[in-house]
């Protein structure tokens, strides 16, 4: 275990990368001050691991003010919401106005001045914010999550369907807790890192039909993939009340699935992480009862 006298804030502490990644740190000796938006059983969780809590809203300069005084380094991570450039904008005067030192930030593979995708053009200028400003800053752009195979999962009568708008379009998913690994060494050893721009993906490219196929032999169960439009796919969404903002963006980024920017793969969970991604097999064995009931926004056939 290493102790120093670094403190860390981690934003976003309660999600799949920020909760990883504050356990990740309090494990190897680090200082943690964790941002959450209220107190309950995961903020709880964080405290009883050892990490300092800040109340604190992204979208609040005196709050942020207050949650980075004494910080050394930072994970900035936004939901997909409105209102990221504002959030970025307060993080970097607050941060400047605090003297942090460095910056993780989570951004989007899809990000680019051009993209369809609201979201994705707004992470694409805030990565511009951030470079501007004085702070050793890293931005990380992960494929789909692993994690989004359960949400968008629907079991019914034994078996399981994945309807979704991505053709025959292919990437490598990524789990939450190799990004956590990456966000965790970044943090830690930032000065190599400034101003680089790191894509995310799991350790082999796949399309969904190979995706349900690996799926269907781990759990011993039937599982399809059934390609559907990005017309459709939108308005199951916003019939089960997704934002609208997020919907845009969803439906955005399937055509740029379809167009390939989303596919590859490379070294970098490892090399900066210190160990090799977890493949969509180890995904499900580890996460097999979230695979038994169906997930939140799966697209139901007509």
């Amino acid at each position: 275990m290493t102790t120093d006298d670094r403190l860390f804030l981690i934003t976003g502490a309660t999600g799949r990368t920020g909760a990883g990644t504050v356990d990740l740190l309090l494990e190897r000796g680090h200082r943690v001050r964790a941002l959450v938006h209220r107190e309950d059983e995961r903020s709880r969780a964080l405290a009883e691991a050892g990490a300092e809590i800040a109340l604190a809203d992204l979208h609040d300069l005196d709050g942020m003010a207050a949650a980075l005084r004494g910080v050394t380094g930072a994970y900035l991570c936004h939901p997909i919401l409105p209102g990221l450039i504002e959030a970025t904008a307060y993080f970097a005067q607050a941060a400047t106005e605090a003297g942090v030192r460095s910056v993780v930030n989570m951004s989007q593979i899809s990000a680019r001045r051009d993209a369809g995708s609201d979201a994705a053009r707004q992470h694409w200028v805030c990565e511009r914010l951030l470079d501007r400003t004085d702070l050793l800053t890293v931005h990380i752009r992960p494929t789909f999550f692993a994690e989004w195979l359960t949400m968008w999962w629907e079991k019914r009568d034994g078996e399981g369907h994945l309807r979704l708008p991505f053709g025959d379009g292919r990437h490598a998913p990524i789990t939450a807790a190799d990004q956590s690994r990456v966000i965790a060494a970044l943090l830690v050893g930032p000065e190599p890192h400034d101003r680089a721009l790191y894509t995310l993906h799991g350790p082999v490219e796949l399309n969904h039909h190979e995706i349900a196929r690996i799926i269907s032999t781990t759990l011993g169960i039937p599982v399809r993939y059934e390609p559907i439009g990005v017309e459709e796919f939108a308005s199951a969404m916003t019939r089960r009340g997704l934002p609208a903002h997020l919907v845009q963006h969803l439906s955005n980024v399937a055509v740029d699935y379809r167009n390939g920017v989303f596919a590859g793969t490379n070294d970098n969970v490892e090399r900066l992480g210190g160990h090799a991604p977890l493949s969509v097999e180890q995904f499900v064995l580890a996460h097999t009862s979230d695979f038994d009931t169906s997930g939140p926004n799966f697209a139901p056939a007509p």
